[in-house]
């Protein structure tokens, strides 16, 4: 790596990790295309270089959660449940089954693209309490952190961007939501980069993280995440809905735009 990609990589990181922060996304999912398109990282090792992004950068918003007492709780543990082995399998499927990024990107913008144009839909215009979206149960949360810790295992992405915007749109604050995502991200991209480099010593290719361009883009989003969680408890609730949601719409025409492509 050269100073040059260093530098790009740390002030993504810091940019993206900075309006992604206050939502609960770590921005893993934005850096990917940064990564392939602009400092030219090989697959599969993008994979464990975005977790290892993850890994240096989520410090950053959860420490600021932690004093302002909003991290933990029964959600953070509920979603580590499911995302932890998750993630480990997911890391397993990408060395070994290596499925085609077309896919990938088609299935994200399948997903994210309707659910972010629904939540700020829902943000401008919210049901009636009756009809209300009611909160998942603890059984299906378990089950969705289970997919998408095995989805972020095998692309790198950050669980936050798949999880928020679901658990908002079933009715859950977005001040719990962001915290709990952001603390289950840490701790599988941990996971999943210690497993992706265990792999690497029994597998032969580009399987193990960029450590030095990993680390460069995850100093930037140490600072970021900090300075973006600082912001959340002043942004109205209303305004994290509206910014939760055109994440998830951004990230889905995006990948969009690389399938047809």
């Amino acid at each position: 790596m050269n100073w040059s990609s260093g530098l790009l990589g740390c002030a993504a990181g810091l940019v993206i990790s900075l309006v992604t922060a206050p939502a609960g996304v770590s921005g893993a999912v934005f850096l990917l295309p940064v990564q392939v398109s602009f400092l030219g990282v090989p697959s599969p090792a993008v994979t464990p270089t975005n977790l290892l992004y993850n890994v240096v950068a989520g410090p950053g918003a959860l420490i600021r959660h932690a004093r302002g007492g909003r991290l933990g709780g029964p959600l953070t543990r509920l979603l580590l449940v499911g995302t932890v082995p998750g993630v480990i399998l997911g890391a397993l499927i990408r060395v070994f089954a290596v499925p085609g990024p077309a896919v990938f990107r088609a299935f994200i913008a399948l997903l994210l693209l309707p659910l972010g144009l629904w939540l700020c839909w829902r943000t401008l215009r919210p049901a009636p309490p009756a009809r209300a979206a009611r909160p998942l149960s603890e059984r299906a949360t378990a089950a969705l952190s289970l997919a998408v810790g095995t989805v972020g295992g095998i692309y790198g992405i950050g669980g936050g961007s798949l999880l928020g915007p679901v658990l908002a749109g079933r009715g859950l604050p977005v001040a719990q939501v962001a915290p709990a995502a952001l603390a289950s991200t840490f701790v599988t991209s941990v996971v999943g980069a210690g497993t992706y480099a265990l792999l690497s010593l029994t597998t032969e290719g580009s399987i193990a993280p960029n450590w030095p361009l990993g680390i460069a883009c995850g100093i930037g989003g140490l600072a970021g995440g900090y300075l973006g969680a600082h912001l959340q408890p002043r942004l109205p609730e209303r305004f994290l809905r509206y910014l939760l949601g055109l994440l998830a719409a951004g990230i889905g025409t995006l990948y969009a735009v690389q399938s047809l492509t």
